[in-house]
C-alpha cells in the first residue's frame, strides 16, 4: 500500500496543521462510526421491544403502510388470516362478524402508517344478548304465571267432577300445567339468581319428591327408574336440590325417549365420599349432542326445552358451594356437595 505523502513545496507548518485536521477528520469518523452502530443497536432492541409489546396483547393488530400494505402484524392477526379484506380503514370503529365471532375494529393513524386492532367480543355480545334474553323472559313469566294460576285452580277443581272417561285428558293437562309452572318457576329463579336455605334433608324426601316429579312429566316410552338413596341425611335446602335432581332426570328421560330403543332406564344413586356428597344421574338415552354447550342458557336441542334447566341446575349446585362433572363414556352426571361447611350457609 502506497503511503500518504504531503507535496514538498508545503511549509512546515502547514504539513503539521493538515495532519492534525487530517487526524481529527479520522477520529470523527470514528465517533461516528461508533454512534452509528449504537443507533443501529438502540434501533434493533426499540424494534424488538415494539414487537413483543404487540405480540403480548390479546387483541389482533396489524400495521399498515400508506399503500396497505402489511409493515407489522402479531400472531393473533395471523389466526384471523382473511379479515383485514372486510376492514373499512375510513370508519375509526365498527363492529363485524367473521367466522362466526364478532369483533370490534379501530383505526388509528400515526403519520403514514394506519393501525388496525380487532378485538374478539364474541363472549361480550353473547352476555349481552343472555341478559336482553333473560330480563324478557322473566317479564313473560312474570305476565303468564296468574292465568296459569287460574287455570291450575280450575282443573284441580274439574278433576274432582270429571267422569272415568275423560281421566286422561285431564291427566295431560295437569302434566302440561306442571310443565309450564316449571319453566315459568325456572325462568323466575334464574334470572333473580339462587339463594339457598340450608337444612338437613332426608334423602328419602328427596326420593319422594323425585318421584313425584317423574309422575307429572310427560314421556311415551316404558322407563324404568332406579333410585338408590340410603337413610342418611344431608345438608342443603330442599326444595333446591330436589329442583336439580329432578331437572337431570328430565334431561335423562328426554334422552331416552330421543334414543331408537322401545324402552329404556334411568339410574339415580347417592354415594357418600370422605369430603363430599355425590349424587349420580345415568341413562341408557342417546348421547350428548355438545358437551361444551351443556350449562349454556338458552341453548338447547330439544324439541321441549327451553335451555334452562342445565343452567338452573348448576346455579343451584354451585350457591351450595358444590360442583357439577359430566362424563361422556359412560353418560353421567354427577353433583358434588360437600359435606363440610354447608350448615354454615
Amino acid at each position: 500500500m502506497n503511503e500518504f505523502k504531503l507535496p514538498s513545496t508545503m511549509q512546515e507548518g502547514e504539513k503539521q496543521t493538515l495532519l492534525h485536521q487530517l487526524e481529527s477528520l479520522i477520529e470523527q469518523t470514528y465517533n461516528v462510526e461508533k454512534e452509528y452502530i449504537t443507533l443501529t443497536s438502540s434501533y434493533n432492541q426499540l424494534q424488538s421491544l415494539i414487537k413483543q409489546i404487540i405480540e403480548v396483547l390479546p387483541n389482533a393488530l396489524w400495521v399498515l403502510n400508506e399503500d396497505g400494505s402489511i409493515f407489522l402484524h402479531n400472531s393473533e392477526a395471523e389466526k384471523l388470516d382473511g379479515l383485514l379484506n372486510f376492514v373499512d380503514t375510513n370508519n375509526k370503529e365498527t363492529e363485524l362478524s367473521f367466522k362466526e365471532r364478532s369483533f370490534l375494529v379501530k383505526i388509528s393513524r400515526s403519520e403514514e402508517k394506519t393501525i388496525v386492532s380487532a378485538t374478539d367480543i364474541t363472549e361480550q355480545k353473547r352476555k349481552e344478548r343472555l341478559a336482553s334474553m333473560g330480563q324478557m323472559a322473566a317479564h313473560l313469566a312474570h305476565e303468564i304465571r296468574n292465568p296459569i294460576g287460574s287455570i291450575a285452580l280450575l282443573v284441580s277443581s274439574l278433576s274432582r267432577r270429571v267422569v272415568p272417561k275423560n281421566r286422561p285428558i285431564v291427566d295431560e293437562i295437569k302434566r302440561s300445567l306442571f310443565r309450564v309452572e316449571r319453566i315459568i318457576k325456572s325462568t323466575l329463579m334464574y334470572s333473580k339468581g339462587v339463594d339457598p336455605t340450608i337444612r338437613p334433608i332426608p334423602l328419602q324426601q328427596l326420593e319422594k319428591e323425585c318421584r313425584a316429579a317423574v309422575e307429572s312429566y310427560t314421556y311415551i316410552k316404558s322407563i324404568t327408574f332406579h333410585y338408590d338413596f340410603p337413610e342418611t341425611t344431608v345438608y342443603a335446602d330442599a326444595n333446591l336440590l330436589a329442583l336439580a335432581l329432578q331437572n337431570f332426570i328430565f334431561n335423562a328421560i328426554d334422552a331416552v325417549e330421543e334414543s331408537e330403543e322401545e324402552s329404556g332406564d334411568v339410574w339415580i344413586r347417592f354415594e357418600e365420599c370422605n369430603e363430599f356428597f355425590n349424587f349420580h344421574i345415568e341413562d341408557s338415552g342417546v348421547a350428548l349432542p355438545d358437551d361444551t354447550r351443556l350449562f349454556e342458557a338458552f341453548y338447547t336441542t330439544k324439541t321441549k326445552g327451553n335451555g334452562l334447566g342445565m343452567v338452573l341446575a348448576r346455579q343451584i349446585v354451585e350457591a351450595h358451594r358444590g360442583s357439577i362433572t359430566v362424563s361422556t363414556s359412560p353418560k353421567r352426571f354427577t353433583i358434588h356437595l360437600p359435606k363440610k361447611g354447608q350448615e354454615a350457609l
